[in-house]
């Protein structure tokens, strides 16, 4: 059995080891708190991007249709088949955030698995992500752009980066899919796992009676002029998303599991004391026992 002197030298550790992840708690939460905030001013104009590509896209299928042409949009549309397939992979750079890694690194592993003999492109976002890769020895990726230590300074620039070998690859046809692996943030205490085609986009679907008039608007310079230049804009701006919102969800994932690990070491130390507490008693008791055990045979 542990000695009391035994006891507190735990009981001093589970101590620093408590005011540590709440501390780390703390961070999480203001950090994640400013991360949401990016993620609502990104937002507006996400969605406006995506409104305008999708009319885009949808005045030029109609002026195909009506022309009685065969749709043919822009390349970023184009199926060419799976063989040759890219995964953009975002991770963190860091551990103690619960499951959050995990989740992603199995995902990404299955994806892999799943494509065994074709051509695999990955793009990795955070170390953990690139510490998987490089632990794959049997599997021959070839590594488009590594990004590390970019959380939590996010910027568009990291976006572009991401993007741009990517887009240059399908350009090219030297990738025929592309596939983003990442955490999207839902509040506070949910994260979900994101599997998502990022290219090439899924052409909209036309609504019962829409026709090119029923828009009311024209565009200048021509609709592939604006495609040309939106498209690429448009992708980055959702990568730029998905980095956001994995950053949010990971900050999300540490705070929740700080507040375990608090709650946890809250636990240890009232059994910790609990147990010091009656090695202390039980240890009073002999020595009381030992005094009236004299006591009583100096009295014979």
């Amino acid at each position: 059995m542990a000695s009391v002197k035994e006891i507190r030298i735990k009981i001093k550790s589970v101590k620093a080891t408590q005011q540590i992840t709440k501390a780390m708690k703390m961070v999480a939460a203001a950090r994640m708190r400013k991360a949401q905030m990016a993620i609502l001013n990104s937002r507006p104009f996400a969605v406006q991007m995506d409104k305008v590509v999708e009319d885009l896209v949808k005045l030029e299928v109609l002026a195909e249709r009506e022309a009685g042409r065969e749709v043919s949009i822009h390349p970023y549309f184009e199926d060419r088949g799976d063989a040759k397939e890219c995964l953009i992979l975002v991770t963190a750079d860091k551990g103690l955030c619960g499951s959050f890694n995990a989740n992603i690194l199995r995902a990404a592993i299955a994806w892999i698995q799943a494509r065994q003999g074709k051509k695999l492109m990955v793009a990795i976002v955070g170390r953990k992500g690139r510490d998987l890769i490089n632990r794959l020895r049997d599997v021959q990726l070839d590594r488009l752009v590594e990004l590390v230590n970019v959380f939590p300074k996010i910027g568009f620039k990291h976006a572009e980066l991401l993007a741009e070998p990517v887009l240059a690859g399908f350009e090219k046809g030297e990738i025929d899919r592309v596939t983003v692996i990442y955490t999207e943030f839902k509040s506070a205490v949910s994260q979900v796992l994101i599997q998502k085609q990022l290219l090439p986009i899924p052409i909209p679907e036309l609504k019962e009676g829409e026709s090119i008039n029923s828009f009311g608007f024209h565009f200048e310079p021509s609709r592939e002029d604006l495609l040309s230049v939106l498209l690429p804009r448009d992708i980055k701006a959702q990568l730029f998303r998905f980095l956001l919102e994995s950053q949010a969800a990971e900050l999300a994932a540490r705070m929740n599991a700080m507040d375990s690990a608090s709650k946890n070491a809250g636990e240890l130390l009232d059994g910790l004391t609990l147990a010091m507490n009656r090695l202390r008693q039980g240890i009073i008791t002999n020595e009381l026992m030992e005094i009236v055990g004299g006591a009583e045979a100096l009295e014979a």
